[in-house]
């Protein structure tokens, strides 16, 4: 088998990776090379999309916001853009806080980071629905990606990994890479202490938690929320497994 990389390597975004390798349905293996997750892309240089187009990424789906897309755009050559905005509402939430002279304390960073989650389950299902069927129109390699690519693309990418029958612990690992990959813009300037940064950039395992503990009491587990909730049902995953996952036996 290939000796590929799960982490790639740009100067301009510091959280691209690749889904493959993974143990999926059946003892099968994600396909390398097919379904990437990044942070955003506007800091590409020419060599980044270089290599990019070198692995023919085809599609791009942005998870930003409207703003954050429009202060961070960009153009990737020969690659199908989305927006699915689902907008930022931690960022937000410690802005209006700043504004009115309140200041933000890390284990209130914490309920906010989780109940953000919980509200992608509820709030944000058309946008994951709409990947899903980016995902089952064919299979050119595909990036997803938000500000940071460790929230709404973490949530995304465990969604995927689950759909291809991931377990929920590799799945798990999969969401607090992030931890070790992404490196915070230097131009960030905030008034926040550390310790309530770290909770905002950074990843922990109750904040996917929260979301999949919703999606079990809310809709019965992970099966049935993509089943009733984006529309993937049995012959959607049985797609999805003959796009994405390797050959038994390969």
């Amino acid at each position: 088998m290939a000796d590929f990389s799960r982490s790639l390597v740009l100067s301009g975004a510091s959280n691209f990776r690749d889904l493959g390798g993974y143990t999926a349905l059946e003892g099968r293996r994600v396909r390398w090379r097919r379904i990437f997750r990044s942070d955003h892309l506007a800091g590409l240089t020419a060599q980044d999309k270089q290599l990019l187009s070198g692995l023919g990424l085809a599609r791009a789906i942005d998870f930003r916001g409207q703003a954050e897309s429009i202060a961070l755009a960009y153009e990737l050559p020969d690659v199908h853009y989305q927006a699915l905005p689902i907008e930022p509402t931690v960022v937000q939430r410690a802005k209006e806080m700043a504004m009115t002279g309140r200041q933000m304390t890390a284990p209130m960073a914490v309920q906010l980071m989780q109940d953000t989650y919980r509200a992608f389950v509820s709030d944000n299902a058309s946008q994951f629905a709409s990947l899903f069927e980016q995902l089952l129109a064919e299979n050119t390699p595909l990036v997803f990606h938000c500000t940071a690519g460790k929230d709404r693309t973490g949530f995304a990418a465990a969604l995927v990994l689950f759909a291809l029958g991931v377990s929920r612990e590799v799945v798990m690992q999969d969401y607090l890479l992030t931890n070790s990959l992404y490196r915070r813009p230097a131009s960030l300037v905030s008034s926040a202490p550390d310790e309530v940064l770290n909770v905002i950039w950074r990843v922990q395992e109750d904040f996917l938690q929260a979301a999949l503990q919703a999606v079990d009491r809310d809709h019965g587990g992970v099966q049935q929320y993509l089943q009733r909730r984006l529309g993937v049902n049995e012959a959607a995953i049985q797609r999805l497994s003959q796009l994405y996952l390797q050959p038994i036996g390969a």
